[in-house]
Protein backbone atom coordinates (compact mmCIF):
# COMPACT_ATOMS: atom_id res chain seq x y z
CA UNK A 1 0.00 0.00 0.00
CA UNK A 2 1.07 3.43 -0.76
CA UNK A 3 0.69 6.12 1.92
CA UNK A 4 1.62 9.59 1.31
CA UNK A 5 3.42 11.52 3.96
CA UNK A 6 0.95 14.34 3.39
CA UNK A 7 -2.10 12.21 4.44
CA UNK A 8 -0.29 10.93 7.54
CA UNK A 9 0.54 14.41 8.82
CA UNK A 10 -3.04 15.54 8.16
CA UNK A 11 -4.40 12.65 10.28
CA UNK A 12 -2.02 13.48 13.13
CA UNK A 13 -3.13 17.14 13.09
CA UNK A 14 -6.75 16.04 13.02
CA UNK A 15 -6.22 13.81 16.07
CA UNK A 16 -4.44 16.61 17.95
CA UNK A 17 -7.41 18.91 17.35
CA UNK A 18 -9.83 16.33 18.81
CA UNK A 19 -7.76 15.35 21.84
CA UNK A 20 -9.10 16.59 25.19
CA UNK A 21 -12.77 16.63 24.16
CA UNK A 22 -13.59 13.53 26.24
CA UNK A 23 -12.50 15.04 29.55
CA UNK A 24 -14.81 18.11 29.45
CA UNK A 25 -17.67 15.89 28.31
CA UNK A 26 -17.06 13.44 31.18
CA UNK A 27 -16.96 16.30 33.71
CA UNK A 28 -20.22 17.68 32.30
CA UNK A 29 -21.97 14.28 32.53
CA UNK A 30 -20.70 13.74 36.10
CA UNK A 31 -21.88 17.22 37.11
CA UNK A 32 -25.34 16.66 35.64
CA UNK A 33 -25.66 13.28 37.36
CA UNK A 34 -24.53 14.78 40.69
CA UNK A 35 -27.19 17.50 40.37
CA UNK A 36 -29.87 14.91 39.64
CA UNK A 37 -28.85 12.81 42.66
CA UNK A 38 -28.77 15.91 44.91
CA UNK A 39 -32.23 17.03 43.79
CA UNK A 40 -33.67 13.53 44.29
CA UNK A 41 -32.18 13.44 47.78
CA UNK A 42 -33.71 16.82 48.57
CA UNK A 43 -37.12 15.67 47.30
CA UNK A 44 -36.90 12.53 49.45
CA UNK A 45 -36.01 14.57 52.54
CA UNK A 46 -38.86 17.04 51.93
CA UNK A 47 -41.28 14.17 51.44
CA UNK A 48 -40.22 12.56 54.72
CA UNK A 49 -40.56 15.86 56.61
CA UNK A 50 -43.97 16.48 55.06
CA UNK A 51 -45.17 13.04 56.13
CA UNK A 52 -43.94 13.59 59.68
CA UNK A 53 -45.63 17.00 59.88
CA UNK A 54 -48.86 15.50 58.57
CA UNK A 55 -48.80 12.87 61.33
CA UNK A 56 -48.16 15.59 63.94
CA UNK A 57 -51.08 17.59 62.51
CA UNK A 58 -53.43 14.62 62.91
CA UNK A 59 -52.21 14.04 66.46
CA UNK A 60 -52.80 17.73 67.31
CA UNK A 61 -56.32 17.52 65.84
CA UNK A 62 -57.09 14.42 67.93
CA UNK A 63 -55.75 16.18 71.05
CA UNK A 64 -58.00 19.20 70.35
CA UNK A 65 -61.02 16.90 69.79
CA UNK A 66 -60.28 15.09 73.06
CA UNK A 67 -60.08 18.44 74.84
CA UNK A 68 -63.50 19.45 73.45
CA UNK A 69 -65.10 16.15 74.47
CA UNK A 70 -63.68 16.22 78.00
CA UNK A 71 -64.61 19.91 78.37
CA UNK A 72 -68.20 19.24 77.27
CA UNK A 73 -68.43 16.52 79.95
CA UNK A 74 -67.03 18.93 82.56
CA UNK A 75 -69.35 21.76 81.49
CA UNK A 76 -72.54 19.73 80.99
CA UNK A 77 -72.12 16.44 82.89
CA UNK A 78 -74.18 13.58 81.40
CA UNK A 79 -75.62 12.70 84.83
CA UNK A 80 -77.28 16.15 85.12
CA UNK A 81 -75.14 17.31 88.04
CA UNK A 82 -73.86 20.91 88.10
CA UNK A 83 -70.89 21.34 85.81
CA UNK A 84 -67.63 23.20 86.15
CA UNK A 85 -67.94 27.00 86.01
CA UNK A 86 -67.25 28.33 82.52
CA UNK A 87 -65.24 31.23 83.96
CA UNK A 88 -62.46 28.83 85.07
CA UNK A 89 -59.31 29.79 83.17
CA UNK A 90 -58.09 27.65 81.54
CA UNK A 91 -61.26 25.63 81.54
CA UNK A 92 -59.31 22.43 80.86
CA UNK A 93 -55.62 21.72 80.31
CA UNK A 94 -53.86 18.40 79.93
CA UNK A 95 -50.64 16.76 78.71
CA UNK A 96 -51.38 13.33 77.29
CA UNK A 97 -49.40 10.27 78.34
CA UNK A 98 -51.27 7.67 76.29
CA UNK A 99 -50.11 5.91 73.15
CA UNK A 100 -50.79 7.98 70.04
CA UNK A 101 -51.00 11.32 71.87
CA UNK A 102 -47.93 11.02 74.11
CA UNK A 103 -46.44 14.49 74.83
CA UNK A 104 -49.30 16.29 73.07
CA UNK A 105 -51.02 19.03 75.06
CA UNK A 106 -54.48 20.54 74.98
CA UNK A 107 -55.81 23.75 76.48
CA UNK A 108 -59.51 24.61 76.36
CA UNK A 109 -61.11 27.95 77.16
CA UNK A 110 -64.79 28.59 77.79
CA UNK A 111 -66.92 31.68 77.33
CA UNK A 112 -70.67 32.13 77.65
CA UNK A 113 -73.44 34.51 76.66
CA UNK A 114 -77.09 34.52 77.61
CA UNK A 115 -79.58 34.85 74.73
CA UNK A 116 -83.33 34.88 75.50
CA UNK A 117 -82.69 33.24 78.86
CA UNK A 118 -80.52 30.44 77.39
CA UNK A 119 -76.83 30.14 78.23
CA UNK A 120 -74.74 29.54 75.11
CA UNK A 121 -71.24 28.25 75.78
CA UNK A 122 -68.31 28.52 73.39
CA UNK A 123 -65.43 26.11 73.94
CA UNK A 124 -62.16 26.69 72.09
CA UNK A 125 -59.69 23.83 72.28
CA UNK A 126 -56.09 24.06 71.07
CA UNK A 127 -54.11 20.84 70.61
CA UNK A 128 -50.32 20.94 70.18
CA UNK A 129 -47.90 18.17 69.29
CA UNK A 130 -44.19 18.13 68.45
CA UNK A 131 -41.61 20.86 68.68
CA UNK A 132 -39.44 22.98 66.40
CA UNK A 133 -39.94 22.27 62.70
CA UNK A 134 -41.99 19.21 63.65
CA UNK A 135 -44.59 21.19 65.65
CA UNK A 136 -48.27 21.22 64.77
CA UNK A 137 -51.21 23.07 66.35
CA UNK A 138 -54.90 22.59 65.69
CA UNK A 139 -57.78 24.63 67.10
CA UNK A 140 -61.42 23.58 67.34
CA UNK A 141 -64.40 25.67 68.43
CA UNK A 142 -67.72 24.27 69.60
CA UNK A 143 -70.90 25.96 70.79
CA UNK A 144 -73.23 24.23 73.21
CA UNK A 145 -76.50 25.12 74.89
Amino acid sequence: MFHSHKNSSRNIRHLRQQSGFGLPMAIFVITVLALIVASMSSLQENSAMSGSLQVQGHRALFAAESGIEISLNLLLPPDGSPGQACATNPFFSHTFNTAGLRSCTVTTTCSSVTVNGDDIFTLVSQGSCGSGFDAANRTLEVRAR
